[in-house]
């Protein structure tokens, strides 16, 4: 595999990513009885940032252990 090839392959998980990263928050979203954009916002509400992380974490492995397993 060449150079470019490798990099457009990079670029493109990466979009991949960020696209399942994004789909993950809006899930995430839909099943919390709260709105997690005012909580992080206006409220300013560690924890939920801090749970908001540990998501983005958490699917970030997933997905770094799919495109790369082993």
């Amino acid at each position: 595999m060449g150079v470019g090839t490798g990099l457009i392959l990079s670029i493109v998980y990466g979009l991949i990513g960020i696209l399942l990263l994004m789909v993950g928050y809006k899930i995430f979203e839909w099943i919390t009885p709260f709105s997690v954009e005012d909580a992080l916002s206006k409220e300013q509400n560690r924890a939920v940032g801090i749970v908001v992380a540990g998501m983005f974490l958490a699917i970030g492995i997933v997905i770094a252990a799919a495109i790369f397993p082993g």
